[in-house]
C-alpha cells in the first residue's frame, strides 16, 4: 500500500458525504457552529460562492455578502465540523471560476443571473 492511498483513507473518515453539488456564482446559506461560553448554536451565514479551492478533504469555499453596507467574505472548510449544514438556496449563471470582480462592485451591480437548468 502507497502512502497515498494511506492518506485517502484515513481521509475517507472525516469527508463529509450530504453534501450537495456547489458552484460559482450560487447563493448558499452555511450553517456554522458557534460556540458562546459552555452553550452551542448554529448561525446562518447566507451569501454568493465566489471563489472554490482545493478538492477533497481540503475543499474551501468563499461566500460573500453585503451586511449593513460594507462587504464581508468568509472562507469555509467545507468538510469541517464546524460548517453543520450547506444549503443551496439559488444558482447562479457566471462565466468565469472566480467572481473576484465583484468586490468592486456596488448595489444591483452586484447581482448573478440565476440558472434554471440545474435543479438546487
Amino acid at each position: 500500500m502507497h502512502a497515498q492511498e494511506i492518506i485517502r483513507s484515513i481521509e475517507a473518515e472525516y469527508q463529509k458525504q450530504d453534501l450537495p453539488e456547489i458552484h460559482v456564482g450560487d447563493t448558499v446559506k452555511v450553517g456554522v457552529r458557534i460556540q458562546e461560553g459552555n452553550k452551542e448554536r448554529i448561525q446562518p451565514y447566507e451569501g454568493t460562492v465566489i471563489a472554490k479551492r482545493n478538492g477533497g478533504l481540503n475543499e474551501t469555499i468563499t461566500v460573500r455578502k453585503i451586511f449593513q453596507g460594507v462587504g464581508v467574505e468568509r472562507v469555509f472548510l467545507l468538510h469541517s465540523p464546524r460548517v453543520e449544514s450547506v444549503k443551496v438556496i439559488r444558482r447562479g449563471k457566471v462565466r468565469r471560476a472566480k467572481l473576484y470582480y465583484l468586490r468592486d462592485r456596488v448595489g444591483k451591480a452586484t447581482r448573478v443571473k440565476q440558472r434554471f437548468d440545474r435543479p438546487l
